[in-house]
């Protein structure tokens, strides 16, 4: 069948007909957006589950109904998962003995250990970088499902490759941004710092940060011109005193470039949205914040050239995290084509 005769057979009310991301009838190829699973928690340093995510939100995803306000039949463009990388995640698993055994061994075995941790971290995000530039090469809007959120990197340099200026909109309970955690370069809390030595991303704006270290304050006041963060206290304290929620999406988004990469830790989300998470924190935005946001970027004329969903807390389908992943996941994917020229 020819993807227009699967669009026309396909019944998007009704009952999911098969195993797909969201039941689609379509295969990578007829696909518009392509999302690459990353079963990666390498450098989790509180709770485990992250490398759980893709496959429970894909289980999630067969519930979610299709038709979304803002896009009605964004499904016709058809969003493909491709099949996790076994290899991956035993990698993965490999990482997190080293880590381990770090914690836990003399200096010089602390050395090896991380050495040969952050060797696999790289191996991953090369991975990432060549499957997503197989896949941008064909015209396809490509995006990760992580695991944790060392993942996107690759793709970030894959887009680097493509984009002259990139912004970043990172929304996250956490700055990211230390230059290594527990020796660890390639760690989820620095995804951000290493996102920065790629030219071609001329801003970072982070929203809903609420905890971060000394360090990562200061780098990010020595590097105003690159990364401006909306602090959640700040954002609350401002609604409060009868701020309108427009309005600071105004200001985030005059922050942007042009070509926008949206990264999406769930953390970044109140607590009650994510309660499985691996590094949960108090306050957080609200869904309906999150969706006026990111409707907001699209609406301003920006461009989504990609975008990552990370942290979210799943082993299995049913749970709560993978039910909002899956649902936050349609509404990324459908943004992403609503913005496409």
């Amino acid at each position: 069948m020819t993807k227009e005769e699967k669009i026309a057979a396909f019944d998007p009310s009704g009952a999911c007909a098969n195993n797909s991301l969201f039941g689609l009838p379509f295969n990578a190829e007829e696909s518009n957006v392509i999302l690459i699973p990353v079963p990666w928690e390498a450098s989790v340093s509180f709770r485990r589950g992250t490398s759980c995510a893709p496959e429970s939100i894909r289980q999630a995803s067969q519930q979610v109904d299709l038709c979304d306000a803002f896009l009605p039949d964004g499904w016709k463009n058809g969003y493909f998962l491709l099949a996790e990388d076994g290899a991956l995640a035993e990698k993965s698993a490999e990482a997190q003995k080293l880590i381990e055994n770090r914690r836990s061994s003399e200096a010089k075995q602390k050395l090896d250990s991380t050495a040969a941790a952050d060797l696999l971290c790289t191996d991953m995000i090369e991975q990432v970088r060549h499957k997503a530039k197989s896949w941008l090469d064909r015209g396809k809007i490509v995006a990760v499902l992580g695991g944790d959120h060392s993942t996107p990197l690759g793709l970030l340099q894959a887009l680097s490759e493509l984009h002259a200026t990139i912004g970043v909109l990172q929304i996250d309970a956490h700055m990211d941004l230390r230059e290594n955690f527990e020796g660890l370069r390639y760690s989820h809390a620095g995804i951000m710092r290493n996102a920065l030595a790629i030219q071609q991303i001329q801003k970072i704006v982070q929203v809903g940060v609420r905890d971060f270290c000394q360090d990562e304050w200061t780098f990010a006041q020595s590097h105003a011109e690159r990364v401006q963060c909306f602090f959640d206290r700040q954002m609350q304290r401002e609604k409060l005193e009868g701020r309108k929620w427009s309005s600071i999406c105004e200001e985030v988004i005059g922050f942007l470039p042009q070509k926008v990469y949206v990264s999406l830790d769930i953390d970044g989300l109140d607590a009650s949205l994510c309660p499985s998470t691996g590094t949960p924190v108090p306050g957080g935005m609200k869904w309906e914040e999150t969706l006026v946001l990111l409707e907001e970027i699209v609406r301003s004329g920006r461009q989504i050239i990609g975008f990552d969903l990370c942290e979210v807390g799943a082993s299995n389908g049913d749970s709560w995290d993978a039910v909002v992943g899956a649902q936050l996941l349609y509404r990324l994917c459908n943004l992403s084509m609503a913005s496409r020229p």
